[in-house]
């Protein structure tokens, strides 16, 4: 059974930074793609970013680019989101989530963390 498990989020002032993980288990994901969405009160669900597991291949959002950046630690299956310069609006919970390679929907899904930024 496949488990996505986020942690990370929290409390932080505008301009700061936190690292989001998303420990994944249950198969093996060397042909998946992880995701990172978010989704703020009153407002639909957004991709932030992706990584590809095998090649590291990354996109951003346009909200994100310069200021998020997407990695994966094969070794400890563990995909990060690492958020600089932080900005009120950054506050959502955020998600993370696998799909196989190619068009599709993502198939599994993380409980979410709370990421709240103060101005």
């Amino acid at each position: 059974q496949v488990q996505l498990v986020e942690s990370g989020g929290g409390l932080v002032q505008a301009g700061g930074s936190l690292r989001l993980s998303c420990a994944a288990s249950g198969r093996t994901f060397s042909s998946y793609v992880m995701g990172w969405f978010r989704q703020a009160p009153g407002k639909e669900r957004e991709f932030v970013a992706r990584i590809s597991w095998s090649g590291g291949t990354t996109v951003y959002a346009d909200s994100a680019k310069g200021r998020f950046t997407c990695s994966r630690d094969k070794s400890k299956n563990t995909v990060y989101l690492q958020m600089n310069s932080l900005k009120p609006e950054d506050t959502a919970v955020y998600y993370c989530a696998a799909k196989g390679l190619g068009v599709g929907p993502y198939d599994y899904w993380g409980q979410g963390t709370q990421v709240t930024v103060s101005s």
